[in-house]
């Protein structure tokens, strides 16, 4: 084989999609935002939206993206990326809008942006990393952290006295009137990644069809912040987190 054969567009079998950048990622080796950034990427270049796709991030790792999709991109105040989402969309209903978050930020801080603009059903897409710790600020416990979980501020493991219950707002958000869609995936196998991505597309076909509020969470790992290697943090979220965030639809309509 020549070198004129490998690079004749006739031989090509994949590329990396366009609306990524061409910069190295910063993350976490084993860290499932590259992964996801992908998808979102391919999906939009696949819709033909690279140029009337608005993305909101706010405080966390979830703030990078920005750096890695070739996109419009809007800074949030930490929490706030539903509420300056809602500006956008009404603003701009022609746009693809949607949120990029994490567990600490969505379900923490961000709970009453979160819940009120899925009650009113604004047509927003929201992609939720949920690795059940804060993963950037230095391994806190998140309303998402696991019973018995630890933490650098549960280092003995969560627990109902003195931690509370975990807060399943995936679930929570499923029981609203403006919600169309909600579901959960992960992105540690080839199949998972491949239903995540159609999980993707739907929430942003919706955004697009003024369907109401899509949500998307990724069940992930945080192998820093979880102490663990790459291959044990996917084992360690099989075993633990896909019993408390089992996989799956919870709403389509």
């Amino acid at each position: 084989m020549t070198t004129n054969d490998i690079i004749n567009p006739a031989n090509l079998i994949y590329t990396k999609t366009k609306v990524m950048n061409d910069v190295p990622m910063h993350y976490c080796p084993g860290c499932s935002h590259g992964v996801v950034h992908k998808l979102i990427a391919e999906i939009i270049e696949e819709m033909d939206m690279q140029e009337k796709t608005i993305a909101i991030a706010p405080v966390g790792c979830a703030v990078f993206a920005y750096k890695y999709l070739d996109i419009d991109w809007q800074q949030a105040a930490h929490g706030r990326a539903p509420a300056v989402a809602t500006a956008v969309k009404r603003l701009l209903p022609d746009r693809l809008v949607f949120t990029y978050q994490g567990d600490g930020d969505l379900a923490a801080i961000g709970t009453a942006e979160t819940i009120h603009a899925a009650n009113r059903g604004e047509n927003i897409a929201i992609i939720f990393i949920n690795n059940g710790i804060y993963g950037m600020t230095g391994g806190q416990m998140a309303p998402t952290t696991l019973m018995g979980m630890k933490s650098s501020t549960s280092p003995n493991g969560r627990t109902v006295p003195l931690n509370g219950h975990p807060l399943d707002i995936t679930k929570l958000l499923a029981q609203l009137d403006g919600t169309c869609y909600v579901t959960r995936q992960s992105v540690h196998t080839v199949g998972t990644v491949r239903k995540a991505k159609k999980a993707i597309r739907q929430a942003f076909e919706n955004s697009m069809a003024g369907n109401g509020t899509s949500v998307v969470e990724i069940v992930s790992t945080c192998n820093s912040g979880w102490k663990l290697s790459p291959e044990a943090s996917n084992d360690w979220m099989v075993e633990n987190m896909f019993p408390a965030y089992p996989m799956g639809d919870l709403k389509n309509l």
